[in-house]
């Protein structure tokens, strides 16, 4: 639905800026959440080149460094290979990436949209302040 920005009225306008600053601040938080998930995995996925060094800071042994149990969402655990696991850390990462930027983009447009609505604001102050002038310009004469 296309919105003629100035046809609204300054009530109309300030409620739509108001919208869109709470669409924006929304945008930013599922950002921030979508790159939190995404650290995890990255997190993860370089956990996985451990496995099979003796670098870890507690001394033990792994009974099988070739597989792994890997959270795949909603409580669920599978039992994977270590290269299948790193494939699937690495499309998880793919995935959230795309995402984020999607978020980004659609946070730009918001940004935009609001611009342009503060823009026509300012017009229509300065209408309004011009017509105050020059009313009591023609009541004083």
């Amino acid at each position: 639905m296309a919105v003629n920005l100035p046809e609204l009225s300054l009530p109309r306008l300030e409620g739509l800026k108001a919208q869109l600053e709470q669409e924006a601040e929304f945008l930013t938080s599922s950002i921030g959440q979508l790159k939190v998930v995404q650290m995890k995995y990255v997190e993860a996925k370089d956990s996985l080149s451990v496995l099979n060094k003796n670098n870890m800071y507690v001394p033990g042994t792994l009974n099988d460094v070739e597989h792994v149990i890997v959270d795949v969402g909603t409580g669920y655990y599978v039992e994977k290979n270590v290269d299948v696991t790193e494939e699937f850390f690495k499309r998880k990462i793919e995935f959230l990436t795309k995402q984020i930027e999607k978020v980004q983009l659609a946070l730009q447009e918001k940004h935009g949209m609001k611009q342009a609505v503060i823009e026509v604001m300012k017009i229509k102050i300065q209408q309004l302040q011009s017509q105050q002038a020059s009313q009591l310009g023609t009541t004083e004469a």
